[in-house]
């Protein structure tokens, strides 16, 4: 929340969201909720960026003044996704509002034209000899990670029941595939080509891992920011190499040219594009992971103009400081369905995805620490991020921690990682099934 000091003193003008003072936000949002009520809130992009915009900016000003949840449970970001899938859960939205949301977040391609924003100007706006240390030990300690969780989550089931095979195959593996596009959905083929069944009734096991897992890992990034607060030699506050000096270029300019977003919303597209086209050659590989890679290599080998990298640095602070808040809500509405969350949680089985959240943390923070990173950054990135639902659940995350600039390592643990899980289940389904 915004608030000018007046030297009349307090007027509610002086409380302003989103640079918006209060009582004209709020005529905003009760006319965006009367039009969508009547169903005259217009199809398309103006409709779902504006519902997105409006309850993002209420919902983020609330989240970050309730005590709790401000404290420790990542403050806005957690409201903005979850108040608006309550939203949805309890028909508030309609659902005509939330295929519009659905079609401009997935299929227009607004979640991908965010992304691309935040990769290209993290990665051109590092340093460069940070980029090439902390790239080359950041994937081994996701994957020992990985491999301390499932193992752990493997263990825990056998105790309690579950079973060693189901807890790995059904909770663990389909939290870390990637997401539920890359992960749950090619998944749910494989293990239904091997067990000779439908694999409707395989992803209706999975579904509940992922997005339970999902919350879970952004619940997480809440308190390890808040454990960085309290033990402030644990972490970077965004930087995740330790003994390293910056890891963001250190020029800060004072105006920002309407040319220079150009020119960096341009190149981030431009590098979106060239990922997708590798992607048609490797479709092995998610295009978002050869967008980081074609970028990284770029940065390091100096290709990119320093205006361009300047460019891609500003229009990635621009998209991040107006629609990250939007596009949680996008996530709510869009992608987080409750009812699913609700039927799967019982004791048992938010004790393994507990375990899997857990253990991935502390296996990254452990592993972090003794490469050279902060425990907490590197709990995050190659530990929380791992476990939630792909690329939006990375930004919830990075969000909950407020560690937007971290989106390039949190891509690696997600794309990399969870194109490689895929390789190792599509293997355990030829022994363990």
């Amino acid at each position: 929340m915004e608030k000018e000091k007046s030297t009349s003193g307090f007027s509610i003008m002086s409380i302003k969201i989103s640079g918006i003072p209060l009582p004209i936000y709020l005529a905003f949002t009760a006319v965006t909720a009367v039009s969508i009520a009547m169903k005259w809130l217009p199809s398309g992009m103006i409709g779902a960026l504006l519902v997105m915009m409006i309850f993002g900016g209420l919902f983020n000003i609330i989240g970050n003044n309730l005590p709790i949840v401000k404290t420790f449970l990542g403050g806005g970001a957690i409201v903005c996704i979850f108040a608006s899938a309550t939203l949805v859960y309890t028909g508030l939205i309609p659902e005509n509002v939330v295929e519009n949301v659905d079609q401009f977040m997935n299929k227009t391609g607004f979640l991908n034209f965010y992304i691309a924003a935040l990769i290209t100007g993290s990665i051109l706006g590092m340093d460069r000899s940070l980029l090439l240390k902390a790239a080359v030990r950041f994937l081994p300690v996701a994957l020992c990670a990985m491999t301390v969780a499932i193992l752990s989550v493997g263990a825990v089931g056998a105790l309690v029941g579950y079973g060693f095979v189901d807890a790995v195959m059904y909770v663990a593996i389909p939290m870390m595939g990637g997401g539920m596009g890359a992960g749950v959905v090619p998944l749910s083929g494989m293990y239904a080509e091997a067990l000779h069944t439908d694999s409707a009734a395989v992803i209706s096991r999975m579904i509940p891992a992922s997005t339970l897992g999902n919350v879970m890992a952004i619940v997480g990034a809440g308190l390890l920011a808040k454990l960085g607060d309290v033990k402030p030699g644990l972490t970077g506050n965004g930087r995740l190499m330790r003994n390293h000096n910056s890891e963001m270029n250190e020029k800060k300019n004072s105006s920002v040219s309407l040319e220079e977003l150009g020119i960096g919303m341009i190149t981030a597209m431009f590098f979106f594009l060239l990922g997708v086209i590798i992607n048609k050659f490797v479709p092995a590989v998610h295009s978002y992971a050869w967008m980081i890679i074609l970028v990284a290599v770029s940065k390091a080998c100096g290709f990119i103009p320093v205006k361009f990298e300047d460019s891609a640095r500003q229009w990635s602070q621009f998209v991040m400081k107006n629609w990250t808040s939007a596009l949680l809500v996008g996530i709510g509405i869009s992608m987080i369905d409750l009812g699913a969350v609700a039927k799967a949680v019982s004791p048992m089985y938010l004790l393994l995805v507990f375990v899997v959240v857990g253990s991935v943390s502390v296996g990254a923070a452990i592993g972090g620490y003794l490469v050279g990173f902060y425990p907490v950054e590197s709990a995050i990135t190659a530990g929380l991020c791992t476990t939630n639902m792909g690329g939006t659940g990375d930004i919830a995350v990075l969000s909950a921690a407020k560690r937007m600039e971290l989106l390039p390592f949190a891509q690696i643990a997600t794309r990399i990682c969870g194109a490689l899980i895929l390789i190792v289940a599509s293997l355990l389904t030829q022994i363990l099934f």
